[in-house]
């Protein structure tokens, strides 16, 4: 038998869209965000949910167009932020140099991606200047600094709520040393050539699921999603930007 948790899953992933829409709908998981890039350039995929930097590869090589961008906490953006211990003896960026540093891994877009850019921007050399640790995850990394096991480290805005109730005073002890650029969130595209009134059945459908409870809570498990809203290719315009100043590629980002 399938159990409740995974019935939901499989609703969320079809049955509840098909419902709302009409629409023959099969889901399907990846191994990789490349994998569902590339599947959706051969036209095996014709729409998915993609992460900032697989969004902007597919729409570099095939054109993919995104239609609805992920809400979270009222914004469909986010922060990365760098922290130390409020009272450590680092006051700027570049008192970082020499000092171990955790994030949660090395594929992390708010965890090391984007705090890698705020860290050359202001002459510090990720790989040179730190000692670099992975601690897993965000929570890892806020509670490595609260504790002095890491001098700093990188998180998602604000990752230090997530401690809170085990560490009350957390945002006295843990400063914000600086906070990037927005990063947009994950969003809904499709492919080149998608039929324009199939996208705004997929769009009215998903709408349509939000405002049911058991669709509100399908799609808050899968993808943490609390609302949808409508966007162009123009939204990443501004984080193309950011990577362009630092030299960063799309491609070199995104796990074949």
């Amino acid at each position: 038998g399938v159990s409740a948790f995974g019935e939901q899953i499989q609703r969320a992933k079809g049955q509840l869209l098909a419902e709302a829409t009409g629409l023959k709908i099969t889901g399907s998981v990846a191994s990789s965000y490349g994998a569902v890039v590339e599947a959706m350039g051969a036209g095996n995929a014709h729409a998915a949910w993609l992460p900032t930097f697989s969004y902007i590869l597919a729409h570099e090589k095939y054109e993919v167009e995104p239609l609805l961008a992920v809400s979270r906490f009222g914004k469909t953006t986010y922060a990365s932020l760098l922290i130390t211990k409020k009272d450590g003896g680092i006051t700027d960026i570049a008192g970082l140099k020499g000092k171990k540093f955790c994030r949660p891994d090395a594929e992390s877009t708010s965890g090391w991606i984007v705090p890698s850019i705020t860290l050359k921007a202001a002459g510090v050399d990720p790989q040179a200047d730190l000692t670099v640790v992975d601690l897993g995850t965000h929570d890892a990394v806020v509670t490595g600094v609260y504790n002095g096991d890491c001098d700093a480290g990188a998180v998602f805005d604000d990752a230090r709520a997530n401690v809170e109730k085990d560490l009350p005073d957390v945002k006295d002890v843990v400063a914000v040393m600086a906070t990037s650029d927005a990063i947009p969130n994950d969003n809904l595209s499709v492919v080149k050539g998608f039929p324009k009134d199939i996208s705004d059945k997929l769009i009215a459908g998903l709408q349509q699921v939000l405002t049911t409870e058991e669709g509100k809570a399908a799609l808050k498990t899968l993808y943490s999603v609390e609302a949808l809203e409508p966007i162009g290719d123009d939204f990443y315009d501004g984080f193309r930007a950011t990577l362009s100043k630092a030299g960063i590629n799309a491609a070199e980002l995104v796990t074949q």
